[in-house]
């Protein structure tokens, strides 16, 4: 239950977004002091003692990273949440990692605010029940290139920034292609191991005979062809960190001198008498499932448990998909970058059939596939024809609605099925002020009937009236009425059976 007498500071050089968020949190109850920039917002949470406070990333003048470290060094129990219209991977790790309570992408809806208040004011409850305080990281600047601002990727990368500063073991789990060896590379880098090595071996590339000389080294004439000593991973990663890839395929013998390794922290070279001390930083990753493998005896269970101290468990591109276009802006630049492609966009179509397809190779497929589209496409633009076959086949075979016609810059994709596109943060500027005041008049009229009448039935009313209006404009075509709305043509549906007045 939200706590309505708690004390809410916003910092924000946006009038706008202070003044929205502001009023939907008094209209709340709670007590709201707000400051128009970082080195203000220092001043008044030092002078205010507030339980919560939403601070913006990008602002005039101090930085809200910058404003954030400030803060944390007034007092380390402030409970910040970071706002941001850029929802980038290196922001989310940062915020996490000097401490931010909390990440919201803009725009944001009431209730995602009333949530966010509310699991904030929960902690600080708890956290003042006791004097325990867990250090955060601080490290070098992300540098890895995960891309994605969708809400699955933004929890990733609050786990990474909670868990890289410590030694824990980490199992990174998630089908091929989601991307499990950058995340590795991103915990090595934001930990207190930076500056050791860090080593990757696959498992599953390695063959089974060989593999335990590649970690754990050998000794002169242990077998045939081993005409001198070697060193192995472990020993050569000593003081730093190694990722093994597809684990799960790793035979048993070696699961026993890994788990060995892990406990004992020693080796021995394969031929070898004596033990070797090593101190290293294990991070694992399968596609595999490795509960079933523990159940049919394929994997040890006490590595299984040894590994699985801290997990990762990275989505489908599918279960992302608002992340493609950030996606593929991003390969883009990175080939242009190289010199391998001038190509700087994707048509509508192309988009629409890139977010749609359900990517059974994950990011992986994504990549080689407009890797293919830049080599196909002529001019510096990707078409719906430069896209693979089965692409354009599948949206065929499914009855698949891509958008229509061209554009330089496509739109993001509106908010999925059942979700709603939040007003808080998103200020229109092609609005003059003048509108902006009579829009701002007329939303506080319909919420103060919210407030005092039956607020399922004007709500109806209001979005019922709009989807109206939006089919009498289009003409009826329900494709370019739901773009219009911001919705999917399937939520358009379900909202016109719900009203049953369209």
């Amino acid at each position: 239950m939200v706590q309505a007498s708690a004390k809410i500071l916003i910092i924000d050089d946006d009038s706008q977004v202070r003044y929205s968020l502001k009023r939907v949190l008094q209209s709340h109850g709670f007590a709201v002091v707000e400051a128009g920039s970082g080195e203000k917002g220092i001043e008044v949470a030092s002078r205010e003692q507030p339980d919560v406070i939403f601070l913006d990333n990008r602002m005039e003048g101090m930085s809200g990273l910058e404003t954030l470290q400030h803060l944390k060094g007034v007092s380390d129990r402030f409970l910040v949440v970071m706002m941001t219209a850029f929802g980038t991977t290196k922001t989310a790790i940062e915020a996490m990692k000097f401490g931010a309570f909390d990440y919201i992408v803009k725009p944001f809806d009431v209730q995602q605010v009333l949530r966010l208040v509310n699991a904030a004011l929960e902690a600080k409850a708890d956290r003042d029940k006791t004097e325990a305080y867990e250090p955060l990281l601080d490290s070098d600047d992300y540098k890895e290139g995960i891309v994605g601002s969708s809400q699955p990727m933004q929890e990733v990368f609050k786990q990474i920034g909670q868990i890289a500063a410590s030694d824990v073991t980490v199992l990174i789990t998630g089908e091929s292609g989601t991307g499990k060896e950058l995340i590795a590379k991103a915990i090595y880098r934001h930990s207190l191991r930076s500056s050791g090595p860090y080593l990757p071996v696959n498992c599953a590339t390695i063959p089974e005979n060989l593999i335990e000389s590649e970690l754990f080294g050998h000794e002169k004439g242990s077998f045939t062809g081993a005409s001198k000593m070697r060193k192995g991973t472990f020993e050569i990663c000593d003081r730093g960190t190694i990722f093994l890839d597809e684990i799960g395929d790793m035979a048993l013998a070696t699961q026993t001198k890994i788990l060995r390794a892990l406990q004992e922290g020693e080796i021995q070279r394969v031929g070898g008498s004596s033990s070797i001390k090593v101190d290293v930083r294990l991070i694992a990753a399968t596609n595999k499932d490795l509960e079933k493998l523990v159940e049919e005896k394929q994997f040890r269970q006490d590595l299984y448990y040894r590994l699985h101290v801290a997990r990762i468990r990275l989505p489908k591109l599918v279960d992302r998909n608002e992340d493609i276009p950030e996606l593929v802006d991003f390969m883009l630049q990175r080939l242009g970058k190289k010199g391998n492609t001038e190509i700087k966009r994707v048509s509508a179509n192309a988009r629409s059939l890139l977010i749609r397809y359900p990517w059974p190779g994950n990011v992986r497929q994504l990549e080689n596939v407009i890797n293919r589209a830049c080599v196909i496409a002529q001019g510096d633009t990707i078409l719906l024809k430069d896209l693979p076959q089965e692409l354009t086949e599948w949206a065929a075979e499914n009855g698949v609605e891509l958008s229509s016609g061209t554009s330089a810059k496509p739109p993001m994709p509106g908010p999925k099925e059942g979700e709603e596109k939040g007003l808080i943060g998103q200020a229109d500027k092609s609005f003059s002020a003048r509108e902006g005041d009579n829009l701002k008049d007329c939303f506080d009229k319909l919420y103060q009937l919210l407030r005092e009448k039956n607020r399922e039935a004007i709500l109806k009313v209001i979005e019922g009236e709009m989807i109206r209006r939006a089919l009498g404009e289009s003409g009826g075509n329900q494709v370019k009425a739901s773009r219009f709305l911001g919705m999917t043509r399937a939520t358009l549906r379900k909202r016109i059976e719900r009203f049953d007045k369209v």
